[in-house]
């Protein structure tokens, strides 16, 4: 008849609903791809969007964060004017010495020309190319660029000394306005930004450290209290 609803049993719904979000693997189903990420830290409030030209990165992060790996662990590295680091798992009890400071496997470069270090970016740690010569990421540690604002002359040098190329002059523009770390593109996988809570971002990197010397760890501990999937 025409107009007439359909009703269904709880058991059928659940189902249906199951089908409409298919399970990706490892944990993922095909909704948790469109979410951001919520980190609730003991300075407030960060909001990331991972990049979908980044697949492998945005998928292994939502991964982690879905199983709570991020919760309780520390800004273990923090240097004002560059960037907030985080990720390692030992930070969650300081006493845990013999835990790896990442986890076991490495995920494959995944440079893309229009995602650069400006200020708010997300991008993955890495060892050094003296061991890592494929740029192969940390599985679970990444950081959030604080950078600074940089003049033509600045990024000149950047450009002869560090990089080796030219930087793309839409890019020239946002490191002259917005600020970031140019010297790291196309060297560390960006995969994702800040949407909201920059404030939150520089509050962090403000933070009095240990110095170089020290490792730049904070002196009083920050923590991402808690990592989670939010809805857009």
């Amino acid at each position: 008849m025409i107009g007439q609803s359909l009703k269904y049993s709880p058991a059928i719904l659940v189902l249906l609903l199951i089908a409409c979000n298919p399970k990706i693997g490892e944990g993922l189903r095909k909704n948790d791809l469109k979410k951001d990420v919520e980190l609730t830290t003991s300075a407030g409030i960060i909001v990331l969007r991972l990049s979908d030209s980044t697949p492998l990165h945005r998928n292994n992060y939502l991964k982690l964060v879905k199983r709570g790996f991020y919760d309780s662990i520390q800004f273990h590295r923090v240097i004002q004017h560059f960037m907030i680091q985080a990720g390692d798992p030992r930070t969650k009890n300081m006493g845990a010495l013999k835990a790896q400071d990442s986890l076991s496997y490495t995920i494959p470069p995944e440079f893309r020309p229009g995602l650069f270090h400006k200020k708010g970016m997300l991008a993955a740690a890495r060892l050094g190319d003296d061991v890592n010569p494929t740029k192969a990421s940390s599985a679970s540690q990444f950081y959030i660029v604080q950078g600074k604002v940089f003049t033509d002359a600045g990024l000149d040098s950047v450009e002869t000394f560090r990089l080796k190329r030219k930087i793309p002059q839409e890019e020239r523009e946002v490191y002259k306005t917005v600020g970031g770390a140019p010297h790291l593109d196309q060297n560390y996988t960006v995969f994702g930004e800040v949407i909201s809570g920059l404030s939150v971002v520089d509050s962090i990197a403000a933070t009095p450290t240990t110095g170089r010397q020290g490792g730049d760890r904070p002196l009083q501990p920050v923590r991402i209290i808690k990592a989670r999937l939010v809805k857009r």
